[in-house]
């Protein structure tokens, strides 16, 4: 049998690009597909499809492919994880687990596969991709800070207690600021429990791939990049070549007509605070409430995205926003505000000018998008990794502030001081400028013979490599 990495299909290199459950993942790598086109490559996006898998995202798969027909996308049908009662970590780990054997039918029967692109989370397929003789590569989609990070975790974490246990005590990791615990990655707080030990699996089998394709650029995070490439982070064994090659981000340009956009030309410029927490962000009634109220309070345009609340959401996927909102809210600040349920194109929303604030939930998509558009952000993380962007982007970024209170309850009052810091007084101008100046950056980092093409430049030339 004949291995795919071998073979060849003329001189257009192809790539299997292999990203794990959810939106959040699938988004990224289809950025990945978009940039491997420009170099005039060709793309297939393999997404595993267990019958337990939700509305959203194959809703997405199927918008993705639609707006995107020069890129192959393929289901790969799998078990659903055997343990139900699961946490979503190993639920997800094991499914993809299982679709190992689905993956190897499919690259077996393509004509050429030069390289597998995984998402962080799906090792497992290193063994088909060995077993196949395909050289892969990892794809991170969030910041270098991160990486070294979770490089460095399966070999700090069993020095340490729990992180749920140490609170406001600082992890200190190569490559990053001093971390709070409690800021540390949501799904690893209990260091005995099974996603923790999930996550350590993952994380310590990263540098089995040839090498990470790191969604970020140099200019923004010059020490987590140094500590990756000296090869500080992976104790007693070679670090993985890491290749900077973002921002990968969406254009802003799907062409739909959302009603939010023609809102937004109808306000001034850059008077318009937006608030979208990603595909999973979702608030408790109480603090919609306060929300609101802060949002009412600061006087300012707003443009808000609002979920059901997560205990709600099943029953009422469509937020009673009259029910949900203060009463009279919606009514009192028509047309200098606007709602929107569930969904907008963020990726237009946070590029139109008439935005001048952005509150973010600092999933690594959205920090980009708003980097892009030289948007300062106010922070409020969420779950995964957000904390820690969180405080790269405050602390050592300085492209946003955050908000307090956020691991239990933000205060109105909260709200409004925040978005009032940021729209109206010197340090919210120092955050533009320093945006502006990021943006530059951002876009010379992709320019041809910037560090981000001369990084995936140097990639292809790696995947050139013997072994």
């Amino acid at each position: 049998m004949e291995a795919p990495g071998r073979r060849s299909m003329g001189n257009k290199k192809t790539f299997v690009l292999y990203p794990s459950l959810g939106v959040g993942h699938l988004i990224p790598m289809v950025e990945l597909a978009k940039q491997l086109l420009r170099h005039g490559l060709a793309a297939l996006v393999a997404v595993v499809d267990p019958p337990d898998t939700d509305a959203v995202s194959a809703a997405a798969v199927s918008r993705l492919a639609a707006s995107n027909p020069a890129i192959s996308f393929r289901l790969l049908p799998a078990p659903a994880s055997p343990d139900a009662a699961a946490h979503p970590a190993k639920r997800s780990h094991d499914t993809l687990r299982l679709a190992n054997p689905a993956l190897r039918d499919l690259l077996l029967s393509l004509p050429a596969v030069d390289a597998l692109l995984l998402d962080m989370f799906c090792v497992d397929a290193l063994d088909v991709a060995a077993e196949l003789r395909v050289p892969a590569y990892f794809f991170f989609p969030s910041a270098a800070g991160d990486l070294a990070c979770f490089l460095n975790l399966p070999y700090l974490y069993p020095t340490l207690p729990s992180f749920k246990d140490m609170g406001k005590t600082l992890v200190r990791c190569p490559g990053m600021p001093p971390i709070r615990a409690l800021d540390m990655v949501l799904t690893m707080q209990d260091k005995e429990s099974d996603q923790t030990k999930i996550r350590l699996y993952q994380f310590a089998r990263i540098p089995e791939g040839r090498g990470v394709l790191v969604n970020s650029f140099d200019w923004l995070e010059p020490r987590a990049l140094k500590a990756l490439q000296d090869g500080v982070c992976v104790p007693g064994r070679p670090t993985t070549r890491v290749f900077c090659i973002g921002p990968l981000v969406n254009d802003g340009k799907s062409g739909e007509a959302h009603e939010c956009l023609a809102w937004l030309d109808a306000q001034p410029l850059r008077s318009v605070v937006f608030l979208c927490f990603g595909s999973k962000g979702a608030f408790s009634a109480a603090q919609l409430q306060e929300i609101a109220r802060g949002l009412e309070s600061s006087g300012h345009r707003f443009l808000w995205a609002v979920r059901s609340p997560p205990e709600e959401h099943d029953q009422f996927p469509e937020p009673d926003l009259e029910r949900l909102l203060p009463a009279g809210f919606l009514e009192r600040t028509r047309g200098r505000g606007t709602v929107v349920k569930n969904w907008v194109p963020q990726a237009e929303v946070v590029r139109h000018e008439a935005v001048g604030a952005f509150v973010t939930h600092c999933g690594w998509n959205s920090v980009l998008e708003a980097i892009m558009a030289g948007l300062p952000m106010i922070c409020w993380p969420l779950y995964a990794e957000q904390g820690m962007n969180k405080v790269f982007m405050v602390e050592e970024m300085k492209i946003a502030v955050e908000l307090q209170g956020y691991e239990e309850l933000v205060k109105a009052e909260e709200v409004e001081a925040k978005v009032r810091l940021v729209m109206e007084t010197e340090e919210g101008k120092i955050l533009r400028e320093r945006l502006a100046v990021a943006r530059e950056k951002a876009l010379e980092a992709t320019k041809e013979g910037g560090p981000s093409e001369v990084a995936f430049d140097e990639f292809m030339r790696d995947l050139e490599k013997k072994g």
